[in-house]
């Protein structure tokens, strides 16, 4: 099988998050399968120094720095269509939220991209199934806003450590139309009536061999779904 993988940059506070995408191409070729990049050629919102956390006077390209992450080896979104691949992985990081939706700045308000939404929603028109990590459930609920298709996905749980207002990002998921389960870093939310998987990953403090087994359990359901 052909399982996409959507990145929106290169860098945690940017970009996709590096190592749950990476981690998540491990996991696919462990289980037999291919992974197939994908990006959208347009600017990222903006470009942050990993080192300090401020924003530098910089302008960069999604594919571009996505290409990174892919060895070069990298679709556009407008060359893919869900006939080409089985499924698709989306990475967290804050390129979710900041580019490919504005999340970030206007919560639940904020707009995604035409591309991205047609082709997430054209994917679960034919039935093909969706992998969310981390934030990106935001993408696809934006995706699905204002739809008769009700997801139910995760982005972690209030119960346990987490950098970041887990209550706060399911209130804004469930106020454009989403289902919200809870989910620890032992755990994946599976959606089987529209084939959504859903795993907490970094949302949740965490170290990285937790970050692997989180994202192999997901790309394993992701790829049962199949």
């Amino acid at each position: 099988m052909k399982i996409g993988l959507l990145l929106s940059g290169s860098g945690v506070y940017d970009g996709s998050e590096i190592q749950e995408s990476v981690l998540a191409m491990l996991a696919i070729q462990e289980a037999g399968h291919e992974y197939v990049p994908i990006s959208i050629n347009q600017a990222q919102h903006h470009v942050i120094n990993h080192l300090t956390g401020e924003e530098m006077d910089e302008n960069r390209n999604m594919l571009i720095e996505a290409a990174r992450i892919a060895r070069g080896d990298i679709k556009e979104i407008n060359t893919i269509s869900p006939a080409d691949i089985d499924a698709v992985v989306i990475p967290g990081g804050f390129g979710a939220a900041k580019n490919f939706t504005k999340w970030a700045f206007d919560g639940p308000q904020g707009a995604i991209l035409p591309e991205v939404k047609l082709f997430l929603v054209n994917m679960v028109n034919v039935g093909k199934p969706i992998c969310a990590l981390c934030v990106s459930p935001v993408v696809l609920a934006k995706a699905f806003e204002d739809s008769d298709i009700n997801l139910q996905m995760t982005l972690g749980s209030s119960k346990v450590s987490s950098p970041y207002d887990i209550n706060g990002f399911h209130e804004g998921i469930k106020s454009v139309g989403a289902t919200v389960a809870e989910a620890t870093l032992s755990e994946i939310t599976i959606d089987k009536t529209n084939n959504i998987v859903s795993a907490p990953c970094y949302m949740l403090d965490a170290n990285i061999v937790e970050i692997r087994n989180n994202i192999k359990q997901a790309v394993e359901a992701t790829i049962a779904l199949c």
